[in-house]
């Protein structure tokens, strides 16, 4: 038998006539003429090289080789019909996976914390991964199933990926407590600018690269800045500025959520950076996941949150429900 080249319908025939015991009541059952029964029993006849039922008075009776087929047959049916059936209705209190999230470490401590407080209320059983964002390779994570979805700043993407604008996120200076540069400036007033240029500054990059947006917004104005060191991590940046004299320019909403733990003072920059809008993006393979759909959904809900207030000077989180 040439397995490629058989009609998987003969499989549902042959298992009505091991039920029935007639073409007639196949026929019935699968609501198929008696001659289209009797017409692919010859060809499963065929198929198999057996005869599969021969006539005992008005019964067909299956053959040695059929009866050792029935069981294994009903089984690989039912399996086939509980794979292609519709997914039972999500319950997020009995599911159990894991949901994988792409994203830097940004999202530690603005999304992790809230997410897993609603994981343990409300799913139990599902688990959630922060994964490290590989720089410049955001789209490939998702097409490897690496990732469920990716959190990353807006860009042109593939038309087999979804995306949905999650928040802006403007850039704020911080510096150390103690930091004798910025002595005389009042938390949240805009640094000035001969101060901004002459401190040395940490830099956020997972590459090792020495300028970033910036350096961009810099020359627009015709300055630039001293950048001291780089950073692959968010956390190894407020950790570097609150134990030196060290500043750096961070998103508003991690500035806010960590000041108080890093001992950080907050200042608006002394020249205009556009803020950058952060997406969640994921492949639409997924798009009807159930728990894909119902993870991604909490996390949007736990973002949207985070947009900035444009008339603030200084990001408040106090307003914006977090903690």
């Amino acid at each position: 038998m040439n397995f490629a080249t058989l009609d998987l319908n003969l499989l549902r025939v042959l298992d009505a006539l091991f039920c029935e015991g007639s073409t007639v009541k196949a026929g019935e059952r699968l609501a198929m003429s008696q001659s289209a029964v009797s017409g692919a029993l010859s060809r499963l006849r065929h198929a198999l090289n057996d005869q599969l039922f021969v006539r005992q008075g008005n019964r067909l009776v299956a053959t040695d080789y059929a009866a050792a087929l029935e069981p294994g047959l009903r089984e690989e049916l039912e399996r086939l019909e509980t794979l292609l059936s519709p997914p039972a209705a999500f319950d997020p209190q009995f599911a159990e996976g894991t949901f994988r999230i792409a994203a830097s470490d940004f999202f530690a401590d603005l999304l992790m914390p809230s997410l897993g407080r609603l994981l343990q209320e409300s799913a139990p059983r599902l688990k959630a991964q922060l994964l490290d964002l590989v720089p410049d390779n955001y789209i490939k994570g998702l097409e490897l199933r690496n990732a469920d979805i990716a959190l990353i700043p807006d860009m042109d993407l593939p038309e087999w990926i979804n995306r949905e604008p999650l928040f802006y996120s403007p850039f704020h200076v911080i510096a150390g407590a103690d930091n004798p540069g910025t002595a005389g400036l009042s938390t949240g007033s805009q640094m000035p600018m001969d101060i901004f240029c002459e401190l040395h500054h940490v830099l956020f990059s997972p590459q090792g690269h020495l300028t970033a947006m910036g350096d961009a917004a810099l020359r627009r104005v015709g300055k630039n800045r001293r950048v001291a060191m780089t950073v692959p991590v968010f956390s190894g940046v407020c950790r570097a500025v609150s134990e030196s004299d060290l500043i750096a320019l961070v998103p508003a909403q991690l500035a806010a959520k960590v000041a108080k733990t890093f001992r950080l003072r907050v200042f608006l920059p002394p020249m205009e950076i556009d803020p950058a809008l952060i997406i969640g993006i994921w492949h639409k393979r997924s798009d009807h996941a159930p728990l894909a759909s119902w993870m991604r959904g909490q996390i949007f809900d736990l973002m949207k949150p985070l947009d900035l207030d444009r008339s603030a000077t200084v990001w408040d989180p106090r307003s914006h429900g977090t903690s």
